[in-house]
């Protein structure tokens, strides 16, 4: 029972502390930051910002919820890699630990699984 806890505390805070913090922002200035966005892969700032708005915003609501889960953490910790790898490179460790936290704590849910309180769950326990 624990687990599930552990689990339920997990989504929520970094579910929720991506998307309200990181995510939103983002979704909200789309218009005003996107053509200046990071582009690190060269396939235009506008897209680049979009693949970030899904993962930190979409896709950190989903964990919270604990719908899709597993799937759907992975590309938030690919985002956090990103970051911490490409975008903050030669910066020291203070300016990349958040992505890196970010990072770790979304391939932990991903591996993890949501637990019991969970969208999954319910879908899942009904099959």
């Amino acid at each position: 029972m624990l687990h599930n806890f552990g689990t339920l505390a997990l989504r929520l805070v970094f579910g929720l502390s991506m998307a309200l913090t990181h995510g939103l922002p983002k979704l909200i200035n789309f218009s005003h930051k996107s053509s200046a966005f990071a582009d690190p892969f060269d396939i235009g700032p506008v897209l680049s910002m979009a693949i970030v708005i899904f993962a930190e915003f979409f896709c950190a609501i989903l964990v919270t919820f604990g719908a899709f889960t597993r799937v759907v953490a992975i590309p938030v910790a690919i985002v956090m890699g990103v970051a911490f790898f490409k975008i903050h490179a030669g910066t020291n460790f203070s300016e990349r630990e958040l992505a890196a936290l970010f990072g770790a704590g979304f391939l932990a849910i991903s591996l993890i699984g949501p637990g019991q309180f969970s969208f999954d769950y319910l879908v899942l326990k009904k099959r």
